[in-house]
């Protein structure tokens, strides 16, 4: 799906075309976003952005997508998009975006704030399955790569989860493991999406630990912006995968 098999997650309101650019000497694949595509998680960020946390507000979010993917063309990695969503129409026509730009579509059913939760966002999508699936379904329809961005520690069943979205249409997904890193075997043994491991990928043995058990790629986040993490995650994977 991408190599190195070193993806960028996306940090709402910070994850741009330029953010992506700047790591692309290290990554694969940058996922630009979190975009808010309807109004319900449009009001959502804009409270977010009430008390102080950074969002992306564009006028016309579809328009702000494809100018980003636009942007990374010509960029050596591959571009993906975190969008959030509550309803199926702006999610397609994303979907559209992303599949003439041969981006990913990348569903967030991770972010836990309550804004976004009160609107049936985020994390709330892991409970609403027959939900999760239809936006799968919907932008798999359209050609684009459809990944499904994940939290671990919710008390959601994510093997079983994971079988179900692979049968929807998902390529890929991408699991915030939280202090739970062998979630990801038990997703690997249930499914064959392309799988990339979150949280806290800083090192070697970081790098190890994931891949060991199953993954496919790993992201960072927060220190995405940081050229020392990203090189010595990125130097990591070649010698982790020679052992």
């Amino acid at each position: 799906m991408f190599t190195p098999p070193l993806a960028l997650a996306s940090l709402s309101g910070e994850a741009d075309a330029a953010w992506a650019e700047a790591g692309s000497e290290w990554a694969g694949c940058a996922f630009v976003g979190g975009v808010s595509l309807d109004a319900s998680t449009r009001e959502a960020a804009r409270e977010l952005v009430a008390r102080d946390r950074s969002e992306f507000l564009p006028a016309d979010p579809i328009a702000f997508i494809d100018d980003q993917l636009a942007a990374l063309a010509d960029v050596a990695l591959r571009p993906g998009v975190n969008v959030r969503a509550t309803s199926t129409d702006p999610l397609r026509e994303a979907a559209r975006v992303a599949a003439d730009r041969d981006a990913i579509l990348e569903v967030n059913a991770h972010c836990r704030q309550e804004e976004l939760c009160a609107v049936g966002a985020g994390e709330t999508l892991l409970r609403d399955t027959d939900r999760l699936r239809e936006y799968v379904r919907v932008a798999s329809e359209t050609g684009a790569a459809v990944g499904v961005k994940l939290r671990a520690e919710t008390g959601v069943d994510l093997p079983t989860l994971a079988s179900d979205l692979e049968a929807a249409g998902a390529d890929c997904l991408h699991v915030d493991c939280m202090d739970t890193e062998s979630v990801v075997g038990d997703i690997a043994d249930a499914c064959d999406c392309f799988l990339i491991a979150n949280n806290g990928v800083r090192d070697r043995a970081t790098v190890r630990e994931y891949l060991d058990y199953g993954a496919d790629a790993v992201s960072v986040g927060r220190p995405s912006d940081s050229p020392r993490v990203l090189e010595r995650v990125h130097d990591a994977l070649p010698e982790v995968t020679r052992a």
